[in-house]
């Protein structure tokens, strides 16, 4: 953990042996985030990958691992699961500062490198074997970067780069600078590049929003002949090949795939039909002898096509669920292969001579995959791949590196959820402590807490994201309550795993909030939803009790239940910035609403503190908040730290202690709720965290991306 990052990357692909081998791809998980940490962070980012890996003993061996000018560390991770990680998984690298849209690869000084492009408007250099920027990068776009190809022009490797600012630019990869000035002609922006040599001359082939496609002699900056004009929308892809020994350009955009002869300017042959959605992806490679493009598509769909007859080759490729952003080829075992990214966030691999999938998709990314390109390091095909927000928010994005040659996975990773983690709550079945977690995926899963093992298999019901999760008693039975984008409440038999009776119905948007309690003696949940009310439902009879408790003006996604002054409440946060407080028994308000928050308020927990019922909240103004429900007043100052906004609260006792535990950003932290100051340095995460429960025991449980982990005090 003492040691250089870079170091450490440099010497993994020596790794031999299982032990190794298992060590070189726990290393690699969060490589990217080593990079700018500081010891303690690494250590804590490590053990967890081991732990994602299916290795406690190995977590508990780093968790041990003393830092230099640091104590011990204070938590250990009992376990996590593992489904995002794999063996495949080379070096990530990040410093872009908002969505990768392309990449491309090449080889500079006898290094391979990846060429990036982004919404931050920057083209960087990497060096794809230790994930390093090289250089300084390199600015002038005026907009986004859209496209990116490499090639050879006097001898020197250059990036050839189109923007949403309308220009083409040219860049030397030796020394990072510009290669004369920008190529004007397109009167949109640049969408696609592609390079070639006709005639013996480097040329770029791009593709723009204006519906045309120009071809420009790179030796010279110009534009070589008119513009190939057919398609009836943007250009959104292009790829070069070789047909019958004349040089050619593939393009894709609305719906169709064209071949234009490079060396003529003429369109060759009918559009190539078959895609229902714009095509978004050309590439192009050999099968059986035969040149082939592969397209992808809005339709979801990638298709193989015979650029000699112009006719397809077997059925579309399918298996994506969103759109195919991007189509790379590579030989991978002697045999053609496609690598694919989507909107479903998902990296796949396809056989091209059988059209059939080749293993499971790749995870790692959580955000829409733009792009792809692949290259070969030390004698083995790798994919280079490229994600981040579609929206332009400036979400940070991840540029990942895979190992396509890779083959038995090392560990044994327990199975998590496949979409994001959105809520986790904990409980008992038979004697034995269990978290109870609800997910993107739309299911609800039960985990034994002792060894992080599903029980079961998911609960399986809802028709949307599952937001939200509670957990209590009906009859004596251990049950789970949960919300869902769907609009419904639903009640689940925790020994069984049986839904009980139909959903709870009556919202009129996603329900994102609930917590169960006791009121007149009767088991009752207690529901917040976008459509800001809070409706409170009956459990051993399904039915709502009373009207809605109206007052937000926002979306209510916080709900949590306690005991003030002898009668059972609900207390609320929303999107309006306020804390509501309502008595279960009559439906009404009490008191007024608790201000202090400039934001949302996303969480709630409750507890007991010295007599008093008091209130943690946490908010998009990135503060927690104590409050005491008494008296209404605000309890000691915000608790500050977090850099974002704050997705979960939790309360419970650790070493005898009332802690609150708050995820935000990418970290956990624990606070002394009696003193109001955080007890232990922040606990690190490679995923942002959405949910956070404390166990009985004192476990920390925490939802990080889409993985599950637990962590208990040392």
């Amino acid at each position: 953990m003492n040691t250089d990052p870079g170091r450490v990357l440099a010497a993994l692909d020596g790794a031999a042996g299982r032990e190794e081998m298992l060590a070189a791809a726990v290393y690699r998980v969060s490589a990217h985030l080593h990079r700018d940490a500081v010891a303690r962070v690494r250590r804590q980012l490590v053990a967890l990958d081991a732990a994602r890996y299916g290795d406690g003993g190995l977590a508990a061996r780093i968790t041990a691992v003393p830092v230099e000018g640091e104590p011990a560390a204070r938590w250990g991770v009992d376990w996590a699961t593992g489904g995002r990680v794999t063996r495949q998984l080379r070096p990530t690298f990040t410093a872009h500062t908002d969505t990768v849209r392309a990449v491309a690869t090449a080889v500079v000084d006898g290094r391979p490198v990846a060429v990036t492009g982004s919404r931050d408007k920057s083209v960087r250099v990497w060096d794809l074997a230790t994930g390093q920027q090289i250089g300084e990068p390199m600015s002038g776009h005026t907009d986004e970067v859209l496209a990116v190809a490499t090639g050879v022009v006097g001898g020197r490797p250059v990036a050839v780069t189109g923007s949403r600012d309308g220009t083409v630019r040219v860049w030397d990869l030796t020394t990072g600078q510009p290669v004369g000035e920008p190529l004007a002609g397109h009167t949109r922006r640049v969408c696609t590049v592609a390079t070639a040599v006709v005639n013996g001359r480097p040329i770029a082939v791009t593709g723009g929003l204006d519906e045309t496609v120009r071809i420009w002699d790179l030796a010279t900056g110009q534009e070589v002949g008119e513009p190939l004009t057919g398609h009836t929308g943007g250009v959104y892809a292009v790829a070069t090949v070789v047909v019958n020994g004349r040089p050619v350009a593939v393009t894709g955009g609305d719906e169709t795939v064209r071949v234009w002869d490079l060396a003529t300017g003429q369109q060759v042959g009918a559009p190539l039909t078959g895609h229902t959605g714009l095509v978004l992806a050309v590439t192009t490679a050999v099968v059986d002898g035969r040149p082939v493009a592969v397209t992808g598509s809005a339709d979801r769909m990638v298709r193989v096509w015979d650029l000699t007859t112009g006719q397809p080759v077997g059925e579309p490729l399918t298996g994506h669920t969103n759109t195919v952003w991007a189509v790379a080829t590579t030989m991978v075992n002697s045999r053609p292969v496609a690598v694919t990214g989507s909107g479903d966030r998902t990296v796949r691999v396809w056989d091209l001579t059988t059209g059939r999938q080749i293993g499971e998709p790749l995870p790692g990314h959580t955000d829409t995959v733009w792009t792809v390109a692949t290259t070969v390091m030390d004698g083995r095909p790798v994919a280079v791949t490229g994600s981040g927000s579609g929206s332009g928010s400036g979400n940070k994005s991840v540029r990942v590196v895979w190992d396509l040659a890779t083959g038995e996975q090392v560990g044994k990773p327990l199975p998590g959820h496949t979409g994001w983690v959105w809520a986790v709550a904990t409980g008992a079945v038979d004697g034995r402590p269990i978290a109870v977690t609800g997910s993107h995926d739309r299911t609800v899963r039960v985990w034994d807490l002792t060894t992080g093992q599903p029980v079961g298999e998911p609960l399986a019901g809802h028709t949307d994201w599952v937001l939200t999760v509670a957990t209590g008693a009906v009859d004596g039975r251990p049950v789970a309550v949960t919300g869902s984008r769907d609009k419904s409440v639903r009640v689940w038999d925790l020994a069984t795993g049986q839904q009980i009776g139909e959903p709870l119905t009556g919202h009129t948007s996603a329900v994102c909030a609930v917590a169960t309690t006791v009121v007149g003696g009767r088991p009752v949940a207690v529901t917040g939803s976008v459509d800001e009310t809070v409706r409170v439902w009956d459990l051993a009879t399904g039915q709502q009790t009373g009207e809605p408790l109206t007052g937000h003006t926002g979306r209510t996604g916080a709900v949590a239940t306690t005991v003030v002054g002898g009668r059972s409440v609900a207390v609320t946060g929303s999107e309006d910035g306020t804390v509501r407080v309502w008595n279960l028994a009559t439906g009404q308000p009490v008191g007024e609403p608790l201000t202090g928050h400039t934001g949302g308020v996303r969480a709630v927990a409750t507890t007991v503190v010295g007599g008093r019922s008091v209130a943690v909240t946490g908010s998009v103004d990135e503060t927690v908040r104590v409050w005491d429900l008494t008296t209404g007043q605000p309890i000691g100052e915000p608790l500050t730290g977090h850099t974002g906004t704050v997705w979960a609260v939790a309360i419970g006792v650790v070493d005898d202690r009332p802690v609150v535990v708050t995820g935000s950003d990418e970290t956990v932290r624990v606070w002394d709720l009696a003193i109001g100051q955080q007890i232990t340095p922040f606990l690190p995460f490679p995923s942002p965290v959405v949910a956070v429960s404390v166990a009985p025991g004192g476990e920390l449980l925490v939802g990080f991306g889409w993985e599950l982990a637990c962590l208990s005090p040392r």
